[in-house]
């Protein structure tokens, strides 16, 4: 299943209990940008796989998930 969670751009207490919880429990999260997500995630305590997905990997990046 794939989700997507939008993350706070400056206060990192804003966002919601339920992205918190969807973060929580996935295998595996993609980021734009793995610098701001993983202070969010060290933030929260959250201990998951992290990824860079972007514009410039994003086919490359796709073709991983899809063969896992």
């Amino acid at each position: 299943m794939l989700y997507l969670v939008p993350t706070p751009i400056g206060n990192l207490k804003d966002i919601t209990l339920r992205a918190l919880e969807v973060l929580k429990e996935v295998d595996l999260i993609l980021a734009e940008d793995t610098r701001t997500s993983s202070h969010l995630l060290n933030h929260y305590a959250i201990q998951k796989p992290l990824s860079p997905y972007h514009q410039h990997n994003e086919h490359k990046v796709l073709q991983q998930i899809v063969e896992q």
